[in-house]
């Protein structure tokens, strides 16, 4: 055995080049559409403020992971929540521990790659952006756009005036404006809160806009309507097949069926959208920590970035 090395939320976060996960984050999407992905559904243990879920996986390529995140309602703060955790990383070969990681950088960027993968697969090229939050998920999101050069406008949009302000002021790219204002004439909408329940009606959306959603882990951050109308896709069948956790609360009602992997979509089985609505439904999904904790992984090994122990 040689060691488990173990990285702060800081060195976490310096590993994870966001071009790299994007790259891995693909491959595990695409693995999970072709029914190569061990995981069984997240399983979570609730709270009266919160859940521990836990979610391990096997991905061919990319590794062994499990992840132990536990999500809560921010104090006062309606609207909001924490993600906090680890992701332990073994060897795939042995068994062996060989990481451990900050979840909580890794989740948000390896969520934010999974959101731009939609858009690059089903709305290419956006004439308008629309971001929705203002927490960490948001400044992943922001920040993800950034890396790509994204060149179209961005506006943010949130319940909180003044949150909404501090995120924009560290991305000139990005203007400030409420939900409703936001989500106008966009032509693609972020969705990266943790509402528990819609965060606009069908009406305020652009024919042909696609919504990637990431939040919801307590509710709907997507209405029926706009559920009923679109074309839909997720990670995973279970997004619909599964109850929450595991599974979307916005697709319970929904028919498996309507539901395209977007892993088909990226490695061209499927062709997409069409001219319509389409909503992407993140329900987050282990393979993808595992894609994440692995460029981390290979970056610190590299850089001998970490503490070891147990060599």
């Amino acid at each position: 055995m040689n060691g488990v090395r173990i990285l702060d939320r800081d060195q976490t976060r310096a590993g994870l080049d966001p071009l790299r996960v994007l790259d891995a984050v693909a491959a595990a999407l695409v693995a999970l559409s072709r029914g190569e992905v061990s995981a069984p559904p997240r399983i979570a243990a609730m709270a009266p403020a919160g859940l521990l879920g836990a979610m391990p996986a096997y991905v061919p390529g990319l590794g062994l992971a499990a992840k132990l995140v536990s999500v809560f309602a921010a104090p006062g703060q309606p609207g909001r929540s924490t993600h906090r955790g680890i992701v332990a990383l073994y060897d795939e070969h042995d068994g062996a521990p060989v990481a451990l990681l900050d979840a909580e950088p890794l989740t948000a960027v390896r969520t934010a790659a999974s959101a731009t993968l939609s858009m690059r697969a089903l709305a290419p090229d956006p004439a308008r952006i629309a971001v929705l939050g203002a927490g960490v998920q948001a400044r992943a999101q922001l920040e993800l756009l950034a890396a790509l050069g994204v060149d179209v406008p961005v506006t943010v949009g949130g319940r909180d005036p003044d949150r909404v302000a501090a995120l924009v002021a560290d991305h000139p790219f990005a203007t400030a404006a409420g939900i409703e204002a936001a989500v106008r004439g966009a032509d693609v909408v972020f969705c990266c809160t943790g509402a528990r329940e819609p965060l606009f009606p069908r009406a305020w959306l652009a024919d042909g806009a696609h919504v990637s959603s990431v939040g919801g882990s307590h509710g709907s951050e997507v209405d029926a309507a706009t559920i009923a109308e679109s074309a839909l896709f997720a990670e995973w069948p279970g997004a619909a097949a599964a109850p929450p956790p595991a599974g979307a609360y916005e697709l319970q009602s929904v028919d498996p069926a309507r539901v395209v992997l977007l892993g088909s979509v990226l490695d061209g089985r499927h062709p997409g959208r069409g001219d319509g609505l389409s909503v992407y439904k993140s329900t987050g999904h282990a393979a993808l920590d595992v894609a994440a904790a692995a460029v981390v992984h290979a970056w610190a090994v590299a850089g001998g970035v970490g503490t070891v122990l147990g060599r």
